[in-house]
């Protein structure tokens, strides 16, 4: 049979990152290319002791749950915990998801027409690119700097194709590790709202910030979403995961806003799988709220840990066969976002390393548009011994492919 697939759904072709996560799965690469936090650092005790203890104590635990997720962890939730970012939720403005990514997917649903206008970060999450690629959104990248989205640019973009929608990371941009500044911050919130932009703040990455937890980093550069403080309205929407900071395979995400977006996001996640598994928020939330598990000591366990392996990889790109190459360390997250030496090509480049058993994520499908003078490498997964290996397996693809060249 000869199958007619839509015209959007040629957009999901396979990509060089599907082929990564296969070979991975199967035990034959060293994956720098993935998003995927470190193992070892699981709770697993405590999650182990929490299954038993939930499933054992009510059979409602295995039955469906509310759309909009597991009523005491959204409460546990909106309370202390988005409560210390500055974040206040309205009730029933916070939908429960299966990760961040299922909330993009969502809004992008309910909000975006074909031939609609969506700002993006360039570079940018290629979660997001697909997103929106999906749903037929025209995407327009937005310069930045170091501090963030350089506003004047910001400004022409949005008066020239008067877009619909911002994605933005303002805590460690996917996959440049950018930082915004509080300043940026404010300006980028003042032009959206001065132009009714909506802004989707994903803030997946913003716990993992490198520098003692004498206090939380959000007293120090606040979420979009706490800057503008409204519930009702407002032009923010805040979401965010425990994948990065717990365990992914509980595959809980959140999105939070105003009621009338939060509906129907719900709406749209009903006839997509009418629930996230409540199983899974039901353990999370018994580990955060009755077990001895301390999320805010967790997080800081995993910042000294990603921080060092950070470090390491940082050291590795001072060989040789990087000297011309370049970067900015971030202060947070779980990539370094490199610029190539001249001449030598992303997707050439991971055919090489392809060749030698070590995978990274090309620039190309970070971008809008380009791409292909720069890679992502993610420091966050692999153990020290795999991230040293990783990488003098690539800085030998990097030497053969300068001498070929």
């Amino acid at each position: 049979m000869k199958y007619e697939f839509s015209a959007r759904a040629h957009t999901l072709h396979s990509s060089p990152l599907l082929s990564i996560r296969t070979e991975t799965r199967r035990g034959t690469l060293i994956s720098l290319a993935e998003e995927l936090p470190a193992e070892e650092l699981f709770p697993l005790s405590l999650l182990a002791e929490t299954a038993s203890t939930v499933i054992s104590a009510d059979a409602g635990a295995l039955q469906y749950g509310d759309p909009e997720g597991y009523g005491p962890l959204r409460e546990w939730l909106t309370g202390d915990w988005l409560k210390a970012k500055g974040v206040a939720v309205a009730a029933g403005g916070v939908l429960l998801t299966t990760g961040s990514q299922q909330a993009i997917d969502l809004l992008s649903r309910v909000y975006i027409d074909p031939g609609d206008r969506v700002l993006v970060e360039n570079p940018t999450s290629p979660g997001i690119l697909q997103a929106l690629r999906m749903q037929g959104a025209v995407i327009i990248p937005v310069r930045g700097d170091r501090d963030g989205l350089l506003p004047e640019h910001l400004r022409t973009q949005i008066r020239q194709h008067r877009p619909k929608m911002l994605f933005a990371t303002p805590s460690f941009t996917n996959p440049s590790g950018i930082l915004w500044s509080l300043a940026r911050r404010k300006e980028v919130l003042e032009l959206c709202t001065t132009h009714n932009v909506l802004i989707v703040e994903d803030d997946s990455y913003g716990d993992l910030h490198f520098q003692r937890y004498t206090e939380h980093p959000s007293v120090k550069y606040p979420s979009l979403y706490a800057l503008e403080n409204v519930s009702e309205g407002g032009h923010v929407l805040y979401i965010g995961s425990f994948s990065k900071t717990v365990a992914p395979a509980l595959r809980t995400g959140w999105a939070a806003g105003s009621r009338e977006l939060i509906g129907m996001m719900a709406a749209a996640k009903q006839m997509a799988d009418w629930q996230s598994s409540s199983l899974n928020q039901r353990l999370l939330h018994h580990l955060l709220d009755v077990t001895a598990f301390d999320l805010r000591e967790h997080i800081a366990l995993l910042n000294r840990e990603y921080n060092t392996r950070l470090k390491l990889m940082a050291e590795l790109l001072k060989r040789p066969a990087w000297k011309s190459s370049s970067y900015c360390l971030p202060a947070g997250g779980m990539f370094l976002w490199v610029t190539l030496p001249e001449g030598l090509d992303a997707m050439a480049l991971l055919k090489a390393s392809l060749a030698k058993g070590v995978a990274f994520l090309p620039g190309p499908l970070c971008s809008v548009s380009g791409g292909s003078g720069h890679i992502r490498l993610n420091f966050s997964h692999p153990g020290r011994d795999e991230l040293l290996l990783g990488m003098n397996l690539m800085s030998e693809a990097v030497t053969e492919f300068t001498a070929r060249s």
